[in-house]
This record gives C-alpha cells, sequence and structure tokens, in this order.
C-alpha cells in the first residue's frame, strides 16, 4: 500500500476523533456568564484532549514521513493506534461531565497509556520493516519521551484515586513534554539530504 493512503486515512480518522470531541460540548443554558460554569471541567478535558490529538497527529506525521513502504504489519499497528485514539472522545467525555472524578480519570490514563503504547508498536514496526539503519531508528536515538510518557500515565492510574487533581497535572506534564513537536525526523532527513 502507499503510505499516502494511510496517511489520507488517519487523517480522516484523527478529524473525526475531534469533531466526536467538540460535539461533548453542549451550550449551556442560559445567557449569563455564570452558566458556563459547569461546563468547565468539560471544557478543560476537551482542551486536554485536543492538545493529546493534535501531538499525536503531528508525530504520526512525521513517523510517516520517514517511511518508504507500508507493510501489513504497519498498517495493523497504525489501526491498533486508531483504536486508541478513537477512544479520547467517550473518555474526554466521561471525565469532564464527571468533573474529573477517580475513576473517569483513572479509564483516561488507562487510554492514553494503551495509546502510548499503541504508538511505540506502530514506530517499532515502522523500524523492523526498515532495519536498524533506517531514518527512523537514527532519529528516535534512545527516545526518553517515549519512555518516561507511559511511565507518567501507568503512575497516574492508582494516582487517580488518592487525588485526580495531580494525576491530571501528570497528563498535563506529559503533554508539554510532547506539545513542542519532535524535530528529531526532520532533523535527520535534512541531514541525509545534504
Amino acid at each position: 500500500m502507499e503510505k499516502n493512503r494511510l496517511e489520507a486515512f488517519s487523517d480522516g480518522v484523527i478529524a473525526i476523533i475531534i469533531t466526536i470531541m467538540v460535539l461533548e460540548l453542549k451550550v449551556p443554558l442560559g445567557g449569563e456568564l455564570n452558566a458556563l460554569r459547569p461546563l468547565v471541567p468539560v471544557f478543560l478535558a476537551y482542551v486536554l484532549s485536543f492538545i493529546y490529538v493534535g501531538i499525536y497527529w503531528n508525530n504520526h506525521h512525521h513517523l510517516l514521513n520517514s517511511t518508504k513502504r507500508v507493510s501489513g504489519g504497519i498498517l495493523w499497528a497504525n489501526l491498533h493506534l486508531l483504536f486508541w485514539l478513537s477512544l479520547f472522545p467517550f473518555a474526554t467525555g466521561w471525565m469532564g461531565q464527571n468533573h474529573l472524578a477517580s475513576v473517569p480519570t483513572a479509564v483516561y490514563g488507562v487510554i492514553l497509556f494503551m495509546a502510548a503504547i499503541a504508538y511505540w508498536i506502530l514506530q517499532s514496526a515502522i523500524i523492523a520493516q526498515q532495519g536498524t539503519n533506517s531514518l527512523l531508528k537514527a532519529a528516535v536515538g534512545r527516545d526518553w519521551q517515549g519512555k518516561v510518557s507511559p511511565l507518567l500515565y501507568l503512575i497516574s492510574i492508582p494516582l487517580a484515586f488518592v487525588n485526580s487533581g495531580i494525576a491530571n497535572g501528570l497528563f498535563v506534564i506529559v503533554a508539554l513534554i510532547w506539545l513542542v513537536p519532535d524535530r528529531r525526523i526532520e532533523r535527520v532527513i535534512a541531514k541525509r539530504e545534504e
């Protein structure tokens, strides 16, 4: 399969995920500013998830930019990632509607953890198909971000039952770690083109 088809399909799924998430933002009853107060947790959960989806979309683009061919294993690894990303609207809505309660926050952490693992599997499938001397392998190096993120998600899951605010704080920290686009792949591509 051409990687362009995989990119187009993935972009479409991610666009739908964002659309579904924004539909969870219900119009408040009442015309006063204080009518927005009950929507604050829903909006904050939406913003966090929107940032996460944006981070995955950006890094997914970089992954596929480094890919020459798409194998069956890469297709399935990509679908695995999209599955976990497709659960973001559910977890986001549940967490926001319940004012960042413990169980929805823990479930959100599980979904973030599984999405991180799925991304790692996709990255590994691309490296395995292209070899250890591949552009992607050279770009990711030791991948400290990819190792720290799942660890923080794992910590956040039981922590949600102790203090969901701290667990959500860990989600924000991981998002901040990834917020600046990962330029490793771009740098390696630029070096190889020189």
